[in-house]
């Protein structure tokens, strides 16, 4: 048995690392065998009873319902290996357990859902962590510190093949089962977010299923890089090129570890004003071997013991998914959504001449931005928002469908808005408790998220690390410092409940009827109420 500990802020006894593996499938039994092999294995789960039966038996480990698991305060961390469908729902009640989280790729099927499972991780201090194995292999572990060091000199080209006869899916198309791994190197070889996203799919065992897609990405430095995969091909192929200024090099999973991954110094020189390639033998360069899931799963096992971030968390896997969303919309024939501000005025989103977009983003149709406003890069703004006048959002954050965000308002990283979130002129989002001016503390950010149809009035400061509930209503000046019921209606410093508010923003009176719509509402426990449908 492992006697590693796991140390965490909000764990007070120490106790072995324990991990409950919840799917037992194609690629559940190999998390299973490994976890069991580091000496964490705590039980499986699957709904399969023989997959189930077959794994306990041979790993010597308990069979445990899920929600078995979520009580166990034994078992410190689940990894979930269920179909890609159930990911978000399986992490979101982990999490809320207070379990750490290992989910297999991807993290969601959509960005709506896997947002505010990375704002719920950082808010309850939990491990996240996402199933990009290839970023825990020796040989792309090389690779990108060779392009750190600038081995390759500055980087030009990307491309990487993912190609074979099979597994086809049909919960997800062959972008979302294959390009996730290649994405995610990708991404961090480059270090930034594409600027432009475009693909192209071929349907040929399913109308509406791509079994072949290529995917072309540039980014804002003028790197470019394209990603081909299928399960509708000859052989096994996996395989990262990467090309520099200054060398070039190779990794080919599918080679002996002597030769995954190659360097070479071919270069290019001019003569006479013409370009005139200069070739150079390949140079195997040496890897420390070892398994890349055993590598993964012993990485979670630390940071769940130490604390650390993952090096595939929660805001990498959404990295992933904003690249494998506009990929889909343009697999759909949609026009690419990290537009430009003049493409963007195009679109039929009204931005002021004054205002400041930085790429990439992503702003909804319909949405108005005022004077002075300033965009920071991978920020989304939904649909229909009204942003006033020196407003600031940005970088990294998410804002919903519908919201009004008045003036003098900035809205840092860590910030997650839901959909029809109203913001008062100068309310004040904080990201870190005890900022200090000659302390740096951006490791130290905590999230913050306001549900659905939350409004939050003028002057008013909402303190890091809490979550506002649906249709809560903050009252002009108040100072949140906890989390906030939904229909709450908070006042003071520090703020605190001194009433109730419908959905259309009306108080309750004592029979919890609203005035404007006739909704009616009840108490279902302390400081909890919920519409009467």
């Amino acid at each position: 048995m492992d006697d590693r500990k796991v140390v965490s802020p909000s764990r007070e006894s120490e106790g072995p690392v324990r991990v409950a593996v919840v799917g037992c499938g194609y690629w559940g039994k190999n998390l299973v065998r490994n976890f069991a092999e580091l000496g964490a294995l705590a039980a499986v789960c699957d709904p399969d009873q023989a997959a189930a039966d077959e794994l306990a038996s041979r790993y010597h480990a308990p069979i445990v319902e899920f929600e078995a698991v979520l009580r166990d305060t034994n078992i410190a961390g689940v990894a979930i290996a269920a179909p890609a469908i159930l990911h978000a729902e399986l992490a979101r009640r982990a999490i809320e357990a207070g379990k750490h989280v290992f989910v297999e790729k991807p993290l969601a099927l959509t960005l709506a859902e896997a947002e505010p499972l990375c704002a719920l991780a950082e808010r309850m201090d939990r491990r996240l962590m996402v199933g990009h194995l290839m970023q825990y292999h020796p040989g792309f572990d090389k690779l990108r510190e060779l392009v750190r060091t600038g081995a390759l000199g500055r980087l030009e080209y990307i491309y990487s093949n993912r190609l074979n006869l099979g597994k086809v899916r049909r919960e997800e198309d062959i972008l979302w089962s294959f390009a996730p791994h290649d994405l995610s190197m990708i991404l961090s070889l480059v270090g930034e977010e594409p600027a432009e996203v475009t693909a192209q799919g071929g349907y040929y065992l399913h109308k509406s299923i791509a079994d072949v897609t290529t995917t072309h990405l540039a980014f804002p430095g003028g790197e470019q890089a394209h990603v081909f995969v299928s399960w509708l091909h000859p052989f096994k192929e996996q395989k990262l090129v990467v090309i520099g200024d200054r060398g070039m090099a190779v990794f080919d999973d599918g080679q002996p570890w002597s030769r995954k991954l190659l360097l070479y110094p071919h270069r290019i020189e001019w003569r006479e004003a013409l370009p005139v390639p200069q070739r150079a033998e390949a140079d195997p360069v040496p890897l420390d071997e070892g398994e890349p899931l055993s590598l993964e799963c012993r990485h979670f096992l630390d940071c769940m013991m130490t604390g650390s971030r993952p090096r595939t968390d929660g805001r990498e896997g959404l990295r992933v998914l904003r690249a494998l969303a506009l990929a889909s919309d343009s697999l759909r024939g949609h026009s690419v959504t990290v537009p430009t501000k003049k493409a963007l005025r195009s679109r039929d989103v009204q931005i002021h001449e004054s205002a400041f977009v930085d790429e990439p983003c992503e702003i909804g149709v319909g949405t108005r931005i005022w004077h002075f406003v300033h965009i920071l890069p991978r920020t989304r703004i939904g649909r229909d928002c009204v942003l006033g006048q020196n407003v600031m959002v940005g970088p990294d954050v998410t804002v919903g469908d519908g919201c009004k965000i008045q003036n003098n308002v900035s809205i840092y990283k860590g910030v997650t808005l839901e959909e029809g979130v109203f913001c008062g002129p100068s309310c004040v989002f904080t990201n870190v408790s005890n900022p200090r001016a000659e302390v740096e503390r951006k490791e130290e950010f905590r999230a913050t998220l306001v549900k659905r149809g939350a409004s939050i009035g003028a002057n008013a400061t909402i303190v890091c690390g809490h979550t506002i509930g649906e249709y809560a209503f903050i009252g002009a000046g108040a100072v949140v410092t906890s989390d906030v019921p939904a229909f709450a209606l908070m006042a003071g410093v520090p703020a605190r409940r001194i009433g109730w508010m419908s959905h259309d923003g009306e108080r309750l009176g004592p029979h919890l009827d609203c005035p404007r719509s006739g909704r009616r509402y009840r108490e279902i426990a302390p400081d909890r109420i919920e519409e009467i449908v």
